[in-house]
């Protein structure tokens, strides 16, 4: 296929870092010069702009990014699961699994063809499992509907099959009989982890199913995931904001910015040797739990509205590192000129992963430039006196919130300002039709 203005080069085959039958085999799902448009009457939303992406057998790969960079309408749109006014531009998605030893051009599929596709090879656990889960449907019920759509059981089969996955999540027998409204978060999960796997998938795409579960379920559903990948050999998309969950359970991380990858490599590469700004800004982003104490920094500024993306690199305006020559780069990804691995690509040919941080933190200078309002001393009105570590209105805080600091009862809850993401960055109402489904 020919490469398109702005296509990204696709990632060499074997780029897992896992083991070495990754390195050498087929991918099992091929993403290339993918592209995806939400149709609004003030033009395209481009969601997903010619990205290529390579799942090999048994891989984890790591989708990360902010909301609306456009990491679930990519996973949704390889399955073809969006509906209008979502549209699929143009690309390819290939699948090539045991039971599909040839190619399968998943966007040439009719309808049955798709059916043998979805659940069968390729499995998603959703966000949100009580919303993914009929709630006037028992757990038993829901999990024999799966294995009766698609698999050639006996009803005596298909309830020990059941019970089989049931046991693998490690949830009791006698939860079956009951309702999603009557499970925990973490049960509810795992329940949609059991029916993902029903029916021994190659692929399981997993949309951020951590969300919303404290960080004690989180770990024991992490910790399941990856006992059950090696018990199972299946690969696994992973979707999360979360870059530091990605670091330790992926064996190769793509990093998502604005509908495009802007880096991709091992999670070591990523963690240790980041060469796009963006990427750095993420791990900036939280803190280390080893080493020197060092200051938290966001990402001020928002994302670039996807209806008019700016020339050259979409995230110039939040880069401290950015000059004029960003704005003729085409945002091909090209190994990084310092790295040993020609697999650890990055859209960024001008910062290495030994350049040093610009002074204020990254994102902070341009965005300014571009006109995002500047950090300012704010002071108590009552006392008279600075508030340290307050943003102005606008910009993002010390761990990338938006405006002041909450103070006061609300100060440790949970109450995000109206419009305001899950990484503290503006919701841009445009920039939203581009986000995940």
């Amino acid at each position: 296929m020919s490469t398109q203005p702005g296509a990204q080069t696709p990632t060499p085959p074997g780029a897992a870092s896992g083991t070495g039958s990754a390195s050498t085999a087929t991918p099992v799902l091929d993403i290339a010069d993918f592209s995806v448009a939400y149709r609004t009457a003030g033009g395209d939303v481009h969601a997903v702009d010619h990205v290529n992406l390579a799942l090999h057998p048994g891989e984890v790969i790591g989708l990360a990014g902010e909301s609306g960079s456009g990491k679930s309408t990519l996973a949704y749109g390889a399955c073809r699961l969006l509906r209008p006014p979502a549209v699929i531009r143009g690309g390819s998605v290939r699948y090539q699994g045991r039971r599909f030893p040839r190619p399968v051009e998943v966007l040439e599929q009719d309808p049955e063809g798709l059916r043998a596709l979805r659940w069968r090879e390729i499995a998603i656990v959703f966000q949100s499992a009580m919303n993914a889960l009929n709630p006037v449907l028992n757990v038993r019920t829901q999990l024999l509907d799966v294995i009766e759509e698609h698999l050639r059981l006996s009803k005596e089969e298909a309830v020990e099959r059941v019970n089989s996955l049931i046991d693998l999540v490690s949830i009791p027998r006698s939860r079956l009989k009951s309702y999603p409204h009557e499970l925990s978060g973490g049960m509810r999960q795992r329940v949609m982890i059991a029916m993902a796997l029903a029916t021994d998938p190659e692929i399981v795409i997993m949309d951020e199913p951590t969300t919303a579960l404290d960080v004690v379920v989180q770990r024991d559903i992490l910790a399941q995931i990856v006992e059950l990948k090696k018990q199972l050999g299946f690969a696994i998309l992973f979707i999360t904001h979360d870059l530091s969950l990605l670091l330790e359970l992926a064996d190769r991380v793509a990093v998502m910015y604005a509908g495009r990858l802007v880096e991709v490599g091992t999670a070591r590469q990523i963690h240790h040797e980041s060469a796009h700004p963006y990427t750095k800004g993420l791990l900036n982003s939280f803190p280390s739990l080893r080493g020197p104490r060092r200051e938290l920094a966001g990402i001020p500024g928002s994302p670039p509205d996807l209806r008019n993306l700016p020339p050259g690199c979409p995230f110039l305006a939040r880069c401290a590192y950015g000059t004029e020559a960003c704005r003729e780069i085409d945002m091909d990804l090209a190994p990084v000129a310092s790295a040993s691995d020609p697999r650890h690509v990055t859209a960024c040919p001008f910062v290495l992963p030994e350049t040093p941080l610009p002074a204020g933190g990254v994102g902070r200078r341009d965005a300014v430039a571009a006109g995002a309002p500047a950090r300012e001393e704010r002071r108590d009105p009552a006392a008279g006196i600075p508030i340290a570590g307050l943003a102005a209105p606008g910009t993002a805080g010390p761990v990338g919130t938006t405006g002041p600091l909450p103070v006061g009862p609300k100060a440790n809850g949970v109450h995000p300002a109206p419009g305001v993401g899950p990484l503290g960055v503006p919701h841009d109402v445009a920039t939203d039709q581009g986000a995940e489904q």
